[in-house]
């Protein structure tokens, strides 16, 4: 079977063609894209294997994946993968298979490769619509942002809760995420996106190199010209400034 994966995160890429290998060995993955223009340019290359099925994040690095779909008129089964939730109705309205919200747990990919499987070879048949009235139930109960990220410690790769992770930061041209026990670890999110990721609620973003959760906020000291400094726990190294344009979003958002 070739598989192809559309995949802005390197680490969830790498994840799931190791999952997908565990699954089968034989299982062939022709490339793996991080972007819709790229996505686009690949599979309408005639010299490309055609996939048999595709893994495909909805929320990429240029757009959301559904435009690939409309932009090709795409008829290649697709499984969805995605830290989101509210596209379940919209996923099932084109050709997919299953909606995997991650990170993705390998008996649930396992139920969405058999179930391609099982369609692959018996023609026109549909996913019944208790399955989808299920997935739609379930999906429905989760608020939408992303409550886990996938971090690498040396060579080993695990799921880390977002209600552990105090702050996020940009530095030397790379975001790294902190814990609440002092860990750090390198993601592959720009703040930009990580801003759509996370819930509103519980994070914000007080300047252009840090986003902060409520609960890592220890104090909040008033400084001249009317600035504001963050005591964060953990402790961050530089100053935890609150930039003067964020100030009164900032001031709405802990009065929430």
């Amino acid at each position: 079977m070739n598989v192809l994966i559309i995949e802005d995160e390197v680490l969830t890429a790498k994840r799931l063609q190791n999952l997908l290998v565990r699954y089968d060995p034989a299982i062939r993955v022709l490339a793996q894209i991080p972007s819709v223009k790229q996505s686009i340019t690949w599979l309408e290359d005639s010299q490309h294997i055609k996939p048999d099925l595709i893994f495909l994040d909805i929320h990429l690095e240029d757009d959301l994946g559904f435009r690939i779909i409309d932009h090709l008129n795409l008829t290649i089964p697709i499984v969805f993968t995605t830290a989101y939730n509210e596209y379940t109705l919209k996923a099932f309205k084109t050709n997919g298979i299953d909606y995997l919200l991650k990170p993705i747990d390998f008996a649930e990919l396992s139920s969405a490769i058999d179930k391609f499987k099982q369609l692959h070879f018996t023609p026109g048949k549909l996913p019944d619509l208790s399955s989808i009235t299920s997935l739609l139930y379930q999906h429905s109960r989760q608020d939408g942002f992303k409550d886990r990220f996938m971090v690498s410690a040396g060579s080993k790769l695990f799921s880390l809760a977002t209600r552990d992770i105090a702050y996020f930061t940009f530095e030397q041209k790379a975001t790294f995420l902190r814990t609440f026990d002092g860990k750090r670890f390198s993601v592959d999110y720009s703040l930009d996106k990580l801003c759509q990721l996370l819930d509103p609620k519980e994070y914000f973003r007080i300047n252009r190199s840090m986003i902060v959760s409520m609960t890592s906020i220890l104090s909040i000291n008033a400084l001249s010209a009317g600035k504001i400094k963050l005591a964060l726990n953990p402790d961050f190294v530089q100053d935890a400034l609150v930039s003067t344009d964020r100030i009164t979003d900032f001031k709405q958002w802990l009065g929430k």
